[in-house]
């Protein structure tokens, strides 16, 4: 029969380690409901701190990517409202030079006519200068271009390349080097010392034996979209007509060549939470300035019959141009509206992932804070009748 023992009092000591055990597990429950976090510190569970960190990060990054996009998509109309004015003022000129073009109308009145036609070019240069979107020229040249110098960007001699046409949609400033071995791979690789993409274009190729060609009449888009850059690719034209290989592209013949991309001012919208092409929207507006290179109608005159005639041609190809670069316009809008609507489902879904990982469960931790509560108010009572129970022993020494 054990003993008794007053210097240890060993039910004390299991009772009190209980209410200690019990009074932390009530100190999480209060925690957790009071912050409404399950993990408030890494040691709560370290792994778990560490998904939802990352989760938490990206899901910043998300929102401030789609509000990038709708600030974009200000900037974009801005733009394209300028632009809407701009082909109004085109179309008067128009008008202008029909009417100078006409045998009906005097030389005095072709003075007056150019005179109003004078002012039209002025005021184009005007809103080309003043189309601002946060202290930032919208019109003047906006983004990264492709410098159409045929001694840097030699893959645009399409008269042996068939490369008709290159577009940015993403490509960072530096030189493009083309691998195009060629002539039955159907295949072209673009790469900038950083990343290099392959796509295969062979679907798109004819083969008359002596190499993959582009179809007569018909053009190829080649789009390397991991590295933003777009390629145009011409057919040829039969070889009775001329050397097939001077008049499109044929597999191999960009080989070596390279293209240079110059960094323009803005022109880079953020819309994804890496550091990547794909995570960009690269916005490229030129030069629209009347008097610039793309509208060139500096030297247009509608003072004479001959002149009018002439710039009739000319304000044509200015009011496509234009057209062109509002349709670009519009369809880069159309991207960012989808990156939106894709930002936002993924903030969505990662939040509620990042909950699941993080917030606490309100009724698991009441009913755990209940029964929590319940056992500290009984190892309360029962600490204190455990350090009563020596008092027992008195008896024994009456």
């Amino acid at each position: 029969m054990p003993g008794f023992m007053v210097n240890s009092n060993i039910m004390a000591f299991n009772t009190d380690r209980h209410l200690g055990n019990t009074s932390r597990r009530l100190g999480t429950n209060l925690e957790r409901l009071s912050s409404g976090l399950r993990i408030n510190r890494g040691a709560d569970d370290p792994s778990g701190l560490q998904v939802s960190e990352g989760l938490r990060a990206e899901i910043r990054s998300l929102v401030v990517g789609t509000r990038n996009a709708e600030q974009g998509t200000n900037m974009i109309q801005t733009a394209e409202g300028a632009l809407n004015e701009v082909s109004a003022i085109l179309i008067r000129m128009r008008e202008l030079a029909m009417q100078s073009a006409s045998s009906t109308v005097s030389d005095q009145n072709r003075e007056a006519i150019n005179a109003e036609s004078v002012q039209l070019i002025t005021e184009i240069d005007r809103i080309a200068n003043g189309t601002q979107y946060n202290e930032q020229t919208l019109l003047r040249g906006f983004g990264n271009v492709v410098s159409t110098d045929p001694t840097a960007s030699t893959a645009l001699q399409s008269t042996t390349t068939g490369l008709i046409d290159v577009k940015v949609t993403g490509a960072e400033s530096g030189t493009y080097t083309f691998i195009d071995v060629g002539p039955t791979d159907n295949q072209i690789t673009l790469g900038n010392g950083v990343a290099t993409q392959t796509i295969d274009i062979g679907p798109a190729l004819d083969n008359d034996g002596a190499g993959g060609v582009v179809a007569t009449g018909s053009a190829i888009v080649a789009n390397f979209d991991r590295l933003g850059v777009t390629l145009t690719l011409s057919g040829t034209r039969p070889a009775s007509l001329s050397d097939p290989a001077t008049d499109g592209y044929r597999d191999g013949e960009l080989g070596g060549r390279s293209i240079v991309v110059e960094g323009g001012t803005g022109g880079s919208i953020q819309v994804g939470s890496e550091n990547r092409a794909v995570d960009r929207i690269e916005l490229t507006i030129n030069d629209l300035r009347a008097t610039g290179p793309t509208l060139s109608l500096g030297g247009m005159s509608l003072s004479a019959l001959e002149a009018a005639r002439s710039a009739i041609s000319t304000i044509d190809l200015a009011i496509d141009t234009i057209a062109q670069i509002r349709s670009d316009l519009g369809a880069q809008q159309n991207r960012l509206g989808t990156t939106i609507r894709k930002n936002n489902v993924a903030v969505e879904n990662m939040t509620a992932s990042e909950s699941g990982i993080r917030d606490a469960d309100v009724t698991e931790e009441v009913t755990d804070f209940t029964k929590n509560q319940i056992l500290t108010q009984s190892g309360t009572a029962l600490l204190a009748q455990a350090n009563a129970a020596p008092q027992n022993f008195l008896s024994l020494l009456q």
